[in-house]
Parts: C-alpha cells; structure tokens; sequence
C-alpha cells in the first residue's frame, strides 16, 4: 500500500466537499476516518507499526491544516452548513432542542448553532410541532378525537422531540383548518 500524502488528503477533501455540505469538524472527522483506514490496511500488509503510527500522526496534522485552508478559502463554513441544516430541520419538525444536539453532533459551535436558529427566515417552534403533527398525523391531523390516553401518548410524543409542554399542548389543541392554514403561511 502506498502512503498516504498530503495531495491525496486534499484531493479527498475536494471530492467530499463536492458531494456533501459540511463542517471544518466533519470534514476533519472524515479525513480522519480515511487516514484510519489508511493505517489499518497498512498494519494488515505487515508495515513497521512505528512507521505506521508517525505517518498517521503526520497525516492527522495535514488534515487539520487542509481543513483549515478550506475555512480561509471559504469552502468550509461552519454558520452556512448550520443555517441550511437548520432550516432543513425545522422543516422537518424538529424542535430547537433536537437542532441544537444534531448541530453539536456535526460539530457546530454552540454560538453558530444558535445564530442559525435565531435567524429571521426560520419558523417557530410552534410551526415545527404542527409540522410533526402533520408528519405523523396526530393532534389536528388526526382522523378522529382522541381518547385521554391518546392524547397523553401524542404529548409524549412530542416532548420526546423536544418540545415544551406548553407548545405540545397548544399544537394538539389546535382545529385542523387553523393549522392548515398556518403551516400554509409558514412556507
């Protein structure tokens, strides 16, 4: 197996910014992942583990300074990726708090995640529980009145996606024609 160089990082780099919108975090995650890889299949044909381990170090260091030239160059960055994920989300019926902990998971600083969800362009948390009212078809959504204990369920539900109780119990008080018509506004 040959070693794994600095052109051959950035040409990696290239080609996954190509195809995927992400963060200086994910694309160093990626990286990361190849030059693991790298490594494996290098312990596997029987290299010296120390040369292994000093090539992978070095590999580690060009990563992160590929990634960093990427952030300068502006094909990275982070408040975009976490603005557009955001509004992906919302739209998906996401509650804040389940944006803020996937942004975190791809590596979003807390600041940036919360910028992107304090933009003016995003819909509220009220809209997203109807959204996921919708998706689901529960609350004013549903074919018939619920029974309590349905109804507890659908609450569930909706706090498990993180949403308050307030807005959940809003969103499932709401008449069908009201969240029609607001979820109608909303795009």
């Amino acid at each position: 197996m040959s070693k794994i160089t600095e052109p051959a990082l950035r040409d990696a780099a290239l080609a996954h910014l190509a195809r995927f919108a992400t963060t200086e975090a994910g694309l160093r995650r990626v990286l990361g992942n190849r030059i693991r890889r790298w490594a494996r299949a290098a312990a596997e044909e029987g290299q010296d583990p120390d040369a292994i381990a000093a090539a992978t170090t070095t590999a580690l260091t060009q990563a992160a300074a590929i990634a960093a030239r990427l952030v300068q160059a502006g094909a990275v960055d982070d408040a975009v990726f976490a603005q557009a994920r955001a509004r992906r989300l919302r739209g998906s019926g996401r509650s804040a708090r389940a944006m803020l902990a996937h942004l975190s998971a791809k590596g979003v600083a807390r600041e940036t995640a919360r910028a992107a969800l304090d933009h003016e362009d995003m819909p509220g948390e009220f809209t997203a529980a109807l959204i996921l009212c919708r998706k689901r078809r529960f609350g004013p959504f549903a074919a018939a009145a619920p029974e309590p204990p349905l109804r507890q369920k659908w609450l569930a539900s909706l706090a498990r996606a993180g949403f308050s109780g307030e807005v959940a119990r809003r969103a499932l008080a709401t008449s069908r024609a009201e969240a029609e018509a607001l979820l109608a506004e909303a795009r």
